[in-house]
């Protein structure tokens, strides 16, 4: 791909966008939205990180999706995106909530890489690290830890047995079938100290539409009740 043909900023054309979708955002969020949109679609040409490479798409799913998560999120938490790939949710939260102090983690060194040159491109104070995340919570605490799209249920629950104590809660977005990996974690015996609590469902815009949900998932005790 030429550089003429690479992507360039149309903060317009994303904004018209977002507005399609009722998605209100201030312009310094936009403009920076775009140029994380921009950076992501030309990093796309060298590493797969996203399918997702039109304006609706990226409104339709990695935006909604994101924002549907950040609302989820109290002002000021420790958050933690597992799994960060081309940096959804993390990076968009990180640009629509810069109230939040957001961690980028994939396991991936060539997408950490890349990670680490959107968050230097956007000026962003993420931190990112190229490690599993079971690594990084041997170090760390977080508040929240969130993910989408990064693995079956019953895997990320299996990463994480061992380091409860090192964040309070785990935000999942899950597509559909959600009952399904559920209960598959069930069989694997990695719900019994767990509580799990689907706390929203949504429309996701296609044809058809289609249905995402997030889901708490808290220690069995620390005050949520599971479904």
């Amino acid at each position: 791909m030429s550089d003429a043909d690479l992507p360039i900023a149309d903060h317009p054309h994303l904004a018209a966008a977002l507005a399609a979708h009722h998605i209100e955002l201030e312009p310094a969020q936009i403009e920076l939205l775009d140029r994380y949109r921009v950076a992501l679609w030309r990093w796309n040409e060298q590493i797969n990180l996203t399918r997702h490479t039109t304006f609706e798409k990226f409104v339709a799913r990695d935006v909604l999706d994101s924002l549907e998560l950040a609302k989820q999120l109290p002002q000021g938490r420790r958050v933690l995106d597992l799994g960060s790939g081309g940096g959804v949710p993390g990076i968009i939260i990180a640009i629509c909530r810069p109230d939040l102090r957001v961690t980028l983690c994939d396991s991936v060194g060539k997408k950490a890489k890349v990670l680490q040159s959107l968050v230097d491109e956007l000026g962003l104070s993420t931190e990112v690290f190229g490690v599993r995340v079971e690594e990084l919570l041997d170090l760390r605490t977080f508040d929240v830890i969130v993910a989408r799209a990064v693995a079956p249920m019953w895997k990320i629950l299996f990463w994480l047995d061992a380091h409860w104590q090192a964040f309070d809660e785990l935000l999942l977005i899950k597509g559909q079938s959600w009952v399904d990996e559920r209960g598959e974690a069930r069989h694997r015996g990695l719900l019994k100290k767990i509580d799990l609590r689907k706390i929203v469902d949504y429309v996701m815009p296609g044809d058809p539409p289609g249905q995402s949900v997030i889901l708490r998932l808290t220690p069995k005790g620390s005050g949520d009740q599971g479904d």
